[in-house]
């Protein structure tokens, strides 16, 4: 069985930053493709981004393309996202989730396990 736990998050001010952590359990980072989704109050859940199963290409949604980094520690089954000039707009719970996307990489559907979240909150 999967297990993601993620944590990082918390409140910053618009402009800060805050890295998130997710610890995957076994042999998660080598079997799954691995993303971020996130869902802010009264909104779906939306793509953030994500590796693909080779770990070898990044996806990134357009809204946090250039402020965001994804990245992982296969040796400690971990994956992390970096957020660097947050906005208000980001605020949101934030999902690490594993699975093995067919059609697409950008669906809550495509993925398989789910952690239970973080939240983040920046502050105008």
């Amino acid at each position: 069985q999967v297990q993601l736990v993620e944590s990082g998050g918390g409140l910053v001010q618009a402009g800060g930053s805050l890295r998130l952590s997710c610890a995957a359990s076994g042999r998660t980072l080598s079997t799954y493709a691995m993303a971020w989704f996130r869902q802010a109050v009264g909104e779906e859940r939306e793509f953030v981004a994500a590796f693909s199963v080779s770990g070898d290409m990044t996806f990134y949604s357009d809204s946090v393309k250039g402020r965001f980094t994804i990245s992982k520690d296969n040796t400690n089954d971990t994956v992390y996202l970096q957020m660097n000039s947050l906005k208000p707009e980001d605020t949101a719970m934030y999902y690490c989730v594993a699975g093995r996307p067919r059609a697409t990489m950008y669906a809550p559907y495509a993925y398989t396990y789910w952690g239970q979240g973080t939240q983040v909150t920046v502050s105008s």
